[in-house]
């Protein structure tokens, strides 16, 4: 079974839209750990549908380290992101632990990743399944 931790801070609503594709699509070959910024997001992840769900620094850091795959928004690996939720300790757990990182290019405030198309997030949720987390699936 792959273990998916899915991260996001703010209100939980780009780590929720992640959780419901991807249990539409294999829930049962799925664990999902909803990760938190604050306890709102992983509230509303929980409710998505993950299968546990913890809040804050030290549970990001020590809960990357056990999965096999991360998703969420492409802040999650810069320090001081989603209006400063992520914390420097948070993005260097995130970005250094040995599992595969499949980040949706959404941008921040003072950052562009050129080159990434621009698209809905139910768009980007679709391609975050078909590039990244199909082929480790099957």
């Amino acid at each position: 079974m792959l273990r998916i931790c899915v991260i996001d801070g703010q209100g939980g609503g780009i780590g929720s839209a992640i959780i419901r594709r991807i249990k539409d699509l294999f829930a049962a070959q799925v664990e999902i750990i909803a990760l938190g910024t604050n306890a709102v997001a992983t509230a509303q992840m929980l409710k998505a549908g993950a299968n546990r769900g913890a809040s804050g620094e030290n549970a990001i850091i020590r809960s990357v380290g056990t999965c096999d795959v991360v998703t969420g928004p492409l802040g999650i690996v810069m320090a001081h992101a989603l209006m400063g939720e992520v914390t420097p300790v948070m993005a260097e757990a995130i970005s250094g632990c040995a599992a595969k990182k499949v980040l949706l290019p959404l941008s921040q405030d003072n950052v562009e990743v050129v080159g990434v198309h621009k698209a809905p997030l139910p768009h980007l949720v679709d391609e975050l399944i078909e590039s990244g987390l199909k082929t480790l699936l099957n």
